[in-house]
């Protein structure tokens, strides 16, 4: 190990500094002297760092095929952000609130018209769609649709509009999130598109990964009821905000657009609180989609969590 680490690691050295990864619960031993095996713990699995590069290189990496109930568990006793990535984010926040309260009203309303349409476009863009910024510019502002792109795509964005204008019609209506309420989202964003509405009863597949999502609507209606008291037993907004992203999409409730109602679920829960809201408008889709990956695989969270804290930054520096 000490030969892994590096010329500057001593034997003893490593030793000291697994025997601190044990004391941290970050790792687990069973046994004794030549006996001893050292595993990741479950704290260790959730919040160690991986290089991303190198796993999804592994086509045949070892992953966690189905989904882990006691993910709810683990979540609810550990706070998911560091205390220094909390002051950041705060004063971050803090700043932004300073911004609007000198802000006019039609200010704040067209930068909120901007943020929609990044969010829009964006948020699109992860799911496939062709529309550039631009596009979605005059799509969502004059009702003009791309020459050459599908009615599909013009929809999605569309309805990502009728989904967050929803939202900032009624506010307070997220402050404590509920199943419906996410299945009165995902309707928005998928009406019309011919997506089965609320939870679904069968089996889906997920592209690029074992992972197998639940199939039991019963299973998956759990899920969400304990995703929801989770979300609404914490204390801190950003953690809410950030639990709604990751588990809503790890679950896949819907036959489609789980990952879009996970990101305005999110944004939902931000507003509601009157936080600045997320455009994720400089996350590359294929950067997007490993992180999610990474958390359904091996239930790690790093990657989405440095994704969420970047993505706050920028839209706490670039809007209002």
């Amino acid at each position: 190990m000490a030969e892994k680490l590096g010329s500057n690691i001593s034997k003893t050295s490593a030793y000291r500094l697994v025997k601190e990864l044990v004391q941290k619960q970050r790792i687990e031993l069973k046994g004794a002297g030549r006996n001893s095996v050292y595993s990741l713990s479950d704290y260790g699995r959730l919040f160690g760092r991986f290089d991303v590069e190198s796993y999804f290189e592994n086509e045949n990496r070892k992953v966690l095929n189905t989904f882990n109930f006691r993910i709810f568990e683990l979540l609810e006793q550990n706070q998911v952000f560091r205390d220094e990535e909390i002051r950041k984010l705060y004063d971050r926040e803090r700043e932004f609130e300073l911004r609007m309260k000198s802000l006019p009203k039609i200010a704040r309303q067209k930068e909120m018209e901007r943020l929609v349409i990044d969010l829009s476009w964006k948020s699109s863009q992860i799911e496939g769609n062709t529309y550039s910024l631009l596009e979605t510019e005059a799509l969502l502002k004059d009702a003009r649709e791309a020459k050459g792109k599908s009615k599909t795509e013009a929809l999605m964005i569309l309805n990502h509009k009728k989904a967050l204008s929803y939202i900032l019609e009624n506010p307070d209506f997220f402050d404590k999130l509920t199943v419906s309420k996410i299945e009165d989202i995902h309707y928005l964003l998928t009406k019309n598109m011919g997506v089965t509405r609320n939870v679904r009863s069968f089996r889906v597949g997920i592209t690029g990964t074992s992972y197998t999502p639940l199939d039991n609507s019963f299973q998956i209606s759990e899920a969400l009821e304990q995703t929801c008291r989770l979300i609404n037993d914490k204390k801190n907004i950003l953690e809410k905000a950030f639990l709604a992203l990751v588990l809503i999409s790890y679950i896949q409730p819907f036959e489609d657009g789980n990952k879009r109602t996970s990101r305005i679920i999110s944004n939902a829960v931000l507003l509601a609180n009157s936080y600045c809201p997320i455009s994720f408008r400089t996350v590359e889709p294929i950067d997007y989609r490993y992180a999610t990956l990474l958390f359904y695989e091996q239930n790690n969270l790093s990657e989405l969590k440095q994704m969420f804290i970047e993505q706050f930054e920028f839209s706490t520096s670039n809007y209002f």
